[in-house]
């Protein structure tokens, strides 16, 4: 499997010629969610959930399909019946050869005057974990977490600790578009050294090559 970085917290999972996209808000290219045969948004906050862009995907594929949470669905099940689906946290499907698992039920908190919104974080094919903006540690082993490093929602010693409980083999940096080139190395340095687990990132429309998995969602 394959995964390519687009801009903030959008990725893209490509295996078997299928392609999975995860998040293509409206901090990601206009692009991100095109060609995708199976679509995932983990929230409803503007940054991860881009309705237009879900729109144009669908209508351009109509074999493609999104999963996500209520809050989403309701807004998009409507014009695309069927396609659609709502998923919450303990849920495990299989869409376009990709194996999910769904992990996880409200977002960080931000401040405690703002109330919580519904989150779930996707586990693929028991390897890559997306948690959305929240530091769920989903109920199974994690090779590949995605580690949202910057958000008005956490602080770095959060993420190191969500490293070490996580405990995957490796760590490849979403939720960065506002993460400044100056501050990079910082957290480079901290997560690598502190997380107890390889640290990587990747530029927005860079790819890594992922080892083969056989366990289970």
């Amino acid at each position: 499997m394959r995964i390519v970085k687009r801009t903030h917290s959008c990725v893209r999972l490509e295996k078997d010629g299928r392609t999975l996209v995860i998040d293509p808000g409206g901090f990601s290219e206009q692009d991100a969610a095109a060609g995708a045969d199976v679509l995932l948004v983990t929230h409803e906050h503007p940054d991860h959930f881009d309705e237009g862009r879900l729109r144009a995907a669908l209508e351009a594929d109509p074999a493609a399909e999104l999963w996500t949470l209520r809050s989403v669905a309701e807004r998009l099940s409507p014009a695309f019946p069927g396609r659609v689906r709502t998923v919450g946290h303990g849920d495990a499907f299989e869409a376009a050869g990709f194996r999910v698992q769904v992990h996880g039920e409200l977002h960080a908190v931000i401040h405690p005057d703002i109330p919580r919104i519904t989150n779930v974080g996707f586990l693929v094919d028991g390897t890559v974990f997306h948690p959305g903006d929240a530091l769920t540690v989903p109920e199974a082993p994690v090779d590949t977490l995605l580690l949202p490093v910057h958000a008005p929602w956490n602080k770095i010693s959060e993420v190191i600790d969500y490293v070490r409980e996580v405990r995957p083999r490796y760590v490849l940096d979403v939720h960065d578009a506002l993460l400044t080139d100056r501050a990079r190395p910082i957290y480079d340095r901290q997560i690598g050294a502190l997380g107890g687990a390889e640290h990587g990132r990747l530029a927005p429309g860079a790819s890594l090559d992922l080892p083969e998995h056989s366990g289970n969602p």
